[in-house]
């Protein structure tokens, strides 16, 4: 008899016998087969496993640390809470919420030593501690990294303004060179406007629109922004007045630049024949103003940056633009231009996108000033901001004349009317306010421009369309995101530190401004402007 067995596994046994006859060998089959795992069987079972077992693991490390205080041992707290149902979590739970409010934040502040989580795991896995130190540590190590995070916003917000306050080396290069182009060029001296133009300066059929700026580059970009969108650019008179130092190259950029057909008139402070009344009332609004301004820097304490809120109105408050003095001079432009009777008023850092004529022929129901008081935003919703925002209402005075909620115009791109200007006691009312102010512990108001000038405009304002005007492009995240209201807006504003010529500069809205720029300038390529 012999036996054959299959190498592949018993699947087939034959026996067989030299004696058997003619018959065949008997076989025998088995019934059973063989199994394998695979891919399709295994891959459910690790889906399962790789969801049950994290839980499973933060469930028993919940229960490690309830065991130090309620259990035993910790086999015996595991085998508890793994059986016993979710009472035990329950449990650990109600005695962490009770842990963490009785830490008392005056304590976690004297709590140190703990820098980082990974600090506070070693510390809690080296020492045998129960749930209630592990709450306070976790507190403490919590409430640490929330200050130094406070912190770390404070000064960067601080560092963001202060890179404000400086001038490019490109701008400070440009200055410099048309500085000297004016004393070696005699073109760059010639007269502004051409003797043929100055019929124009005071004539009221045409479109007379002022700057008040000693930005050489930010003037360049309105006047440019301002023709190139108008309709009837020939009906276009701008008057520039700058300081001193900054009138001659002011002066060499548009003689050098010149316009067709516009008609640029530059002046300085200087150049201006004042009265004595005039000159001793500018000389009083800017020592009140810089009074104002020493007072908020002298009382400024380091929890008045603890709010976000507070952390912004401080440091705007102490933006040089507070004290400049073309700013101020905004006030008396009925002064500057005794020959005008109605104007646009333009910022240095505005762009014009569209035909602003209608403004010259807007009807201001007898009032002084046109401007948005309206907003795109609904209807309520501000524009700009509250006059709680630049008046003290904490002030009696304040709180008795006008109401907190009140939505604030904007300033930078206004129709004024001169003549009812003139008429009324707007100027009066201002320098009233000023006095009342210095009497008053000049509290009234934060610094700045805008404070007394919205008191002396109360009630001489003329509410104009929103989409003259849109403002807020000088902050980090501008205050306008949608495409299509920028690119509808007649003027944008860039109001806020961010100028678009500054490093800071936000650079989803900078190339609106920088299209602006006279590439082809000598001087813009010599001091690289554009970087």
């Amino acid at each position: 008899m012999k036996f054959y067995i299959s190498t592949l596994g018993i699947k087939r046994v034959t026996i067989s016998s030299s004696g058997a006859g003619k018959g065949s060998p008997a076989t025998f089959t088995p019934t059973a087969t063989r199994r394998t795992i695979t891919a399709r069987t295994l891959l459910p079972v690790l889906l399962v496993l790789g969801i049950v077992l994290p839980f499973l693991f933060v469930r028993i490390a919940f229960l490690v640390l309830e065991s130090t205080s309620n259990c035993s041992s910790t086999l015996d707290c595991i085998g508890q809470g793994l059986f016993s149902g979710s009472d035990s979590s329950l449990k650990l739970r109600d005695e962490l919420t009770r842990a963490l409010l009785e830490a008392k934040e005056v304590n976690l502040h004297n709590e140190e030593g703990i820098e980082s989580f990974d600090e506070l795991v070693r510390e809690m896995t080296s020492k045998s501690q129960d749930i209630k130190t592990f709450a306070f540590k976790t507190k403490a190590v919590l409430s640490r990294m929330e200050r130094k995070v406070q912190s770390a916003r404070q000064r960067e917000s601080i560092y963001w303004h202060l890179a404000s306050h400086g001038v490019p080396k490109s701008l400070h290069c440009l200055c410099l060179k048309l500085a000297e182009e004016y004393a070696v060029n005699a073109m760059a001296r010639s007269r502004l406007p051409p003797p043929e133009y100055v019929s124009r300066l005071s004539d009221p059929s045409f479109h007379h629109l002022v700057l008040l700026t000693d930005n050489i580059l930010a003037a360049s970009v309105v006047v440019s922004s301002t023709v190139q969108n108008s309709a009837n650019p020939e009906k276009l008179v701008f008057h520039i007045v700058t300081d001193k130092k900054t009138y001659t190259p002011m002066h060499a950029w548009f003689a050098t630049n010149p316009i067709k057909s516009v008609v640029v008139e530059v002046k300085g402070l200087h150049q201006y024949d004042w009265s004595q009344e005039v000159n001793v009332k500018v000389k009083e609004m800017l020592e009140i103003h810089h009074l104002i301004w020493n007072r908020y820097y002298n009382n400024l304490k380091e929890e008045d940056f603890e709010h976000e809120s507070q952390n912004k109105r401080y440091l705007e408050a102490f933006s040089p633009s507070c004290l400049s003095l073309m700013n101020h001079l905004r006030i008396f432009i009925p002064e500057l231009f005794p020959n005008l009777n109605k104007i646009v008023f333009l910022d240095d850092d505005v762009v014009v996108q569209h035909d602003i004529s209608p403004l010259w022929e807007m009807d201001l129901n007898e009032k002084v000033i046109g401007a948005v008081v309206d907003s795109w935003c609904g209807d309520d919703c501000c524009p700009g901001r509250k006059f709680k925002d630049y008046l003290n209402f904490s002030h009696p005075v304040i709180s008795s004349n006008f109401d907190h909620d009140s939505c604030a115009w904007l300033y930078g791109m206004n129709v004024f009317d001169l003549e009812a200007w003139r008429m009324s006691n707007i100027t009066a009312t201002y320098h009233q306010w000023l006095k009342l102010s210095l009497r008053d512990g000049l509290g009234l108001w934060y610094p700045g421009v805008i404070p007394p000038t919205l008191i002396a405009f109360e009630g001489h304002v003329h509410p104009i369309d929103p989409s003259f005007h849109v403002d807020g492009l000088g902050y980090r995240i501008p205050d306008v995101r949608d495409r299509e209201l920028l690119e509808t807006a007649a003027v944008i504003h860039f109001s806020g530190p961010a100028k678009p010529w500054l490093e800071i500069g936000v650079p989803e809205v900078r190339g609106l401004w920088n299209k602006h720029v006279n590439l082809s300038n000598k001087f813009v390529r010599k001091c690289r402007v554009m970087g």
